[in-house]
């Protein structure tokens, strides 16, 4: 499979990922998500703390898997008609890339679990700032980064992605990270932006 247009495949995945957070963020407002508000850690810890922490929950992975799928079908029609060699992304059926979708979206949410263990076996309570200013700015930054990182991974197993996406989504994507938590942070949604 040969490797797609830079330019498109990063604007593909940044629309992609940022639907499926929109859709993300509004479900885990609802009431409906509260009953998937189970630990992912299900209260096991190593040593004695634990593994993840009360903030890792089901509720994401439940919303985020199939809205990442919708969001690369959605992407990808919409997309289309700018693709004028047609060979911007993969070529892919519908179905192939609604499960791409949903395989970027499991490695999306998978992306902030190893970040939220080394936090919790740091004694960082889930939520808080790390205590050494050091490891305020690395947490900060790592924050930004790892669901992205985490969504790019996951579809790299399945398919090219050009290294230039790679690093515009890393650090870009991170931006938008940030921006994107402030404003819900201004809109009373969330308590800090990082």
């Amino acid at each position: 499979m040969t490797i797609p247009d830079p330019f498109f495949c990063t604007l593909f995945f940044f629309l992609a990922f940022l639907l499926a957070g929109i859709v993300q963020t509004v479900w885990l407002r609802s009431k409906a998500a509260r009953r998937f508000a189970v630990a992912i850690d299900a209260g096991f810890t190593f040593r004695s703390r634990r593994i993840f922490g009360a903030n890792k929950t089901w509720r994401g992975f439940v919303v985020m898997v199939p809205a990442a799928g919708l969001s690369f079908v959605l992407m990808h029609r919409l997309l289309q008609p700018l693709d004028t060699t047609g060979q911007s992304l993969w070529p892919l059926s519908l179905v192939h890339l609604f499960l791409l979708g949903c395989w970027a979206g499991c490695g999306f949410m998978l992306g902030e679990l190893p970040n939220s263990f080394v936090k919790r076996q740091c004694d960082i309570a889930p939520g808080a700032p790390a205590h050494h200013p050091v490891a305020q700015r690395i947490c900060f930054l790592v924050d930004q980064a790892d669901s992205v990182v985490g969504g790019l991974l996951a579809v790299s197993l399945a398919v090219p992605v050009p290294r230039a996406t790679w690093l515009c989504l890393t650090f870009g994507g991170a931006a938008t990270h940030l921006a994107f938590n402030y404003g819900l942070m201004r809109m009373g949604l969330r308590e800090r932006a990082a």
